[in-house]
């Protein structure tokens, strides 16, 4: 390409050829052989091919300018490389080396005009426009090369941040999945496993009792399954799926009465509008903390679920009479995780952990909105 955009310049050099050769001189200086217009010629482009490091190029047509200008040889139309390499050194180079440029140019106006007779101001002038449009021209498309990379540049890295928002909302929504499906999961599958366990020691002694164990799993196994398609379906992006209403406060009764333990329900003061995201937060806290007691809190263990609304906050606490410090969730546990997790989310405080006179107590504080139902 280099090669292609010095082509042009070589055919401006060889068409005058005759004209230089065998016309009167146009200066003082008397015209050169045809070898020795070639020959100077091609040292004067040659070095454009190598455009891609200006400071250089331009020095080295400077010095043959020079060495031209020391043998009284008369200014030829290869000259102009002069300006091609000075256009070269304020587009690529920075602006110190474009300013130096522009001066050594500005002295070879000068002593090109030396070589004649007479020379004037006004002569000068007019050789200064050549080479300080040149420059400016190479200024220009500098300072625009630098604005269009810088663009290029903003545009690449608004598309690495944008690709990296993407990924941590994808990890933060698939932490949420994991949560809502451990939490689901968890507590169901130990209902199930309780209720199983309980109809398999009643089906011969009291078949009532184990029937009423098998409706119950089947309840909770539906339960399990309608939380797992409402999950599956939010990963699944550009298909129809019929969402179900995400449980919250309205569904707390429900939860305790199926807890799988026996367990109680109280709620204390005016309760508060909530948005659906805090009351999912506090179903699945609840769900959680009924879990371990029936895991871990041992047999004929009893719970109770105790909602306190206040001017500011919601208290939630669910405590047991299980076997206490037994009943822990182990600290790197899914279940506290995801409970310390929810809460503060919305910045509130939770804590969980056994009772001075046994039992296991799971405590959590939300702020409400100011402005509650009456």
């Amino acid at each position: 390409m280099d090669a292609l955009r010095v082509a042009p310049l070589a055919l401006l050099c060889l068409l005058p050829l005759v004209a230089y050769v065998s016309g009167p001189s146009a200066g003082p200086l008397p015209p050169l052989n045809v070898p020795v217009y070639l020959g100077l010629s091609l040292a004067l482009l040659l070095p454009l091919l190598w455009r891609r490091r200006p400071p250089a190029v331009f020095a080295v047509v400077s010095l043959i300018s020079f060495g031209q200008w020391l043998a009284e040889a008369p200014v030829v139309p290869a000259n102009v490389a002069v300006l091609v390499a000075l256009w070269s050194v304020s587009y690529r180079a920075s602006f110190r080396w474009a300013l130096a440029a522009m001066l050594v140019a500005e002295l070879g106006v000068f002593l090109a005009l030396v070589q004649w007779d007479t020379p004037t101001l006004g002569m000068f002038f007019s050789g200064s426009i050549f080479v300080v449009t040149v420059w400016l021209t190479g200024l220009y498309a500098n300072t625009r090369r630098r604005y269009l990379e810088s663009l290029e540049e903003r545009a690449m890295r608004a598309e690495f941040e944008r690709d990296q928002q993407a990924r941590m909302a994808a990890a933060a929504e698939r932490a949420r999945i994991a949560r809502e499906l451990h939490d689901v999961v968890a507590h169901n599958v130990s209902v199930m496993v309780v209720q199983a366990d309980g109809a398999g020691y009643a089906i011969d002694g009291d078949p009532e009792q184990a029937r009423l164990a098998v409706r119950t799993i089947s309840k909770t196994g539906r339960e399990a399954l309608a939380e797992m398609r409402r999950l599956v379906g939010v990963l699944r992006e550009g298909e129809s799926t019929d969402y179900t209403p995400q449980p919250g406060l309205a569904q707390l009764a429900e939860l305790v009465r199926g807890a799988g333990v026996p367990a109680g329900l109280e709620v204390v003061g005016t309760p508060a509008e909530l948005p659906e995201g805090k009351q999912l937060a506090v179903y699945r806290i609840v769900q959680e903390a009924l879990t371990n007691a029936l895991k871990h809190g041992g047999p004929g263990v009893r719970a109770l679920v105790e909602l306190r609304y206040s001017m500011f906050e919601l208290v939630v606490r669910v405590t047991d009479d299980g076997r206490g410090a037994a009943a822990a969730p182990a600290p790197g546990g899914h279940g506290l995780v995801g409970m310390r997790e929810r809460v503060t989310m919305y910045g509130g405080a939770v804590t969980a952990g056994p009772l001075a006179g046994g039992g296991f107590e799971v405590l959590a504080t939300l702020p409400v909105p100011e402005a509650r139902a009456a």
